[in-house]
């Protein structure tokens, strides 16, 4: 499977922000369909915490369409967190964008209308200092 370009610097930002790569691609089975989110990592607070689980599809919007760069993501999400709350419903799934992306088309009352039909949890991420900048759950 291809990653993205940004695929990288979000695995960095990630590590940066205090996650530990568990996944790179994290592999679901169920029967005789495999998928492949990205990145799988998790996340180990205090002591009187509770670990926190996550997979993350990574995303780069450098296609001239946004809006088709975001009906390809929108469907792997959709898949991925199906395919997560028949294996693993502990994880909660994010999509990864880059923050110019997330500034723009992710603000079209169109994109907002979508993020909250289907309850995307997103990261926008600045892809040239590998950081994460927002969490949208």
């Amino acid at each position: 499977m291809a990653k993205d370009l940004f695929h990288q610097a979000v695995k960095q930002a990630l590590i940066k922000d205090g996650w530990i790569i568990t996944s790179d691609p994290l592999t679901i089975r169920i029967d005789r369909v495999k998928l492949e989110i990205d990145l799988g990592a998790e996340k180990v607070f205090a002591a009187e915490k509770d670990g926190q689980k996550i997979a993350v599809e990574v995303k780069s919007f450098i296609n001239p369409s946004n809006i088709s760069d975001f009906h390809n993501a929108l469907g792997q999400f959709l898949s991925y967190r199906l395919a997560l709350q028949m294996t693993e419903p502990d994880r909660m799934i994010y999509l990864a964008v880059p923050i110019d992306v997330f500034d723009t088309f992710f603000q079209e009352r169109f994109t907002q209308a979508a993020i909250l039909q289907y309850d995307l949890k997103i990261i926008a991420y600045e892809p040239n200092t590998e950081e994460i900048i927002q969490w949208k759950n």
